[in-house]
């Protein structure tokens, strides 16, 4: 079969699994898995194979990248210590433990006569790395925190690259190479700090020129610049693409997009990259699926399981260590968060590509390429499956209370009309519309206002949470502008150095402690949320 047409097949297929999945309530990743599973079984046509190239070239710069480039740089940052502590040395005591439990596992039980440590080191490095997409989706439909979105979501862009760099010095040392710790170190330290330049530098040109032009279409194709731009330019001089790619795309989500954007080519921007992701989606997990060989691996379901037994075991230790080691916090988090992010390390595409690049004479390769496709398979299928149950059962979904999505949609509206005011205004200033057309408008728009103001008002009168959260909202807000007043000040020379450093520590811990009030805001009334302390 031509590759045109296999690919014009997995997008119709994929077009037919998100309406069934969008009619039956069911996971649409689980759903392309499953059906990609059905399609291999019957072998009803030869798809593209998930290779190296494909997942590198076209696929994972693209989600890495969309997944960046919403993420709130100011909300990341507020996370930084739990984020960095899963992604980075979280990702390494993973492999360790995962390899200490598995080896003993399968040589106790002669799965395979000489699979030693270093096998299932390789394993680990493989499998170590999660994929947030099928359970992101689910937080945002059920309620859940968007903090707990925040650290799903910026643990699994970081610790790609960490996995990545892993499973090469892994591999190298499996396949002779020499090794030694501080080697070690001062490789993983070198690829990935170089793979920040990279980001940084690429991010940092792009922006540049969004600055300097205001083009929709230019404005796209710059940002497709600078995610496979980066990702290509780290690669090529061997540094991590993956961590240049993530850093060029909160470069131009957080800055060039607020700075350098218009708010039509934002717009524009941000259909452009959701529409691209749901299409590399689609494409990546139906594709999990048809890589699959389900006769293969029902022949092997004993060393699966114990591998995703040792998988699991493994990241629940270090995820429960790392949360335990961070209620000395300000990032400290409830423990029924804690299982969340545990259940929520779905692997994907990334670990089964990596494996199928081991080389074909590498001890034991078929049994670690059906230890890793059965583990990914069972942690999307199962994992995905069980996780709004999950959410339920512990009381972190349901946050929104019968009101929630009124005052979303009522916030909404008023934003929008004062945002259409302004530019109104504007209009009016430039005199490009004659003031007779604008006055109607206006006034059409004020009414807008007004009818989204009383219903605010009314529905504040229903929940207390509503006026609490906007109270913080805008203390934070003017705290920052405070801030700002006295950096002004005191680069102008208005204020001295001691006073400058009083005032801004006074200032910290009065923004520190609004934080913290915004990150332990109640959840809304009747719902019951076991030591929540985030939102």
């Amino acid at each position: 079969m031509h590759f045109e047409l296999a690919f014009v097949l997995l997008f119709s297929i994929a077009t037919a699994v998100a309406i069934a999945a969008r009619y039956f309530k069911f996971p649409y990743t689980v759903a392309l898995v499953v059906a990609g599973l059905v399609l291999g079984t019957v072998h009803a046509f030869e798809p593209p194979h998930l290779t190296k190239e494909l997942l590198f070239a076209i696929i994972l710069p693209g989600l890495l990248f969309e997944a960046a480039f919403h993420v709130e740089f100011r909300k990341f940052w507020k996370n930084k210590l739990a984020i960095h502590s899963m992604a980075i040395p979280g990702v390494v005591a993973s492999v360790g433990v995962t390899a200490l439990i598995l080896s003993p596992v399968v040589a106790r039980w002669n799965f395979a006569p000489g699979f030693g440590f270093i096998h299932a080191l390789v394993f680990a490095a493989v499998i170590v790395s999660t994929d947030p997409i099928a359970v992101v989706g689910l937080f945002k439909a059920l309620g859940a925190p968007k903090r707990l979105a925040i650290l799903v979501e910026g643990e699994s862009l970081l610790n790609d690259g960490t996995a990545v760099v892993l499973f090469t010095l892994i591999v190298a040392v499996a396949t002779g190479s020499t090794f030694t710790v501080g080697g070690a170190v001062l490789d993983f330290v070198k690829v990935a700090g170089m793979g920040i330049l990279v980001g940084g530098g690429v991010g940092f040109a792009v922006a540049q020129v969004i600055q300097r032009v205001d083009d929709a279409m230019v404005e796209i194709t710059l940002t497709v610049i600078a995610a496979y731009g980066s990702f290509v330019v780290a690669e090529h001089f061997h540094y991590s693409g993956v961590i240049a790619t993530v850093v060029a795309g909160m470069l131009c989500g957080n800055w060039a997009a607020h700075q350098g954007m218009s708010p039509t080519t934002r717009v524009a921007v941000a259909s452009f990259w959701e529409y691209l992701a749901f299409a590399l989606n689609s494409v990546v997990f139906l594709l999990i699926g048809l890589e699959v060989q389900l006769g293969s691996l029902l022949a092997s379901w004993k060393p699966i399981l114990a591998a995703y037994v040792a998988v699991m075991v493994g990241r629940a230790l270090v995820v429960y260590g790392v949360s335990g080691l961070l209620r000395f916090t300000s990032e400290r988090m409830p423990w029924s968060w804690t299982a969340v992010l545990t259940w929520s390390g779905l692997r994907g595409a990334i670990s089964m590509v990596l494996i199928l690049g081991l080389p074909a004479d590498f001890p034991h390769r078929e049994l670690l390429v059906n230890m890793t496709f059965g583990v990914v398979v069972l942690a999307i299928i199962f994992q995905g499956l069980t996780m709004a149950p999950l959410l339920r059962r512990l009381g972190i979904t349901g946050l929104k209370d019968v009101y929630q999505e009124q005052y979303e949609l009522a916030r909404g509206r008023l934003g929008a009309a004062h945002a259409a005011l302004a530019s109104l205004e504007g209009m009016r200033r430039t005199r490009e519309i004659p003031a007779d057309v604008l006055e109607q408008i206006e006034r059409d728009y004020q009414q807008k206002v007004a009818a989204a103001e009383q219903e605010l008002s009314a529905l504040k009168q229903q929940s207390m949470r509503f006026h609490e959260e906007e109270h913080q909202e805008a203390v934070r807000r003017v705290l920052i502008v405070e801030k700002e007043s006295l950096l002004k000040a005191y680069q102008k020379g208005a204020i001295g150095k001691e006073a400058y450093e009083h005032l801004i520590a006074d200032l910290d811990e009065r923004i520190a402690r609004a934080d913290a009030a915004e990150s332990h805001t109640p959840p809304a009334e009747g719902a019951s949320v076991p030591g929540a302390v985030g939102t």
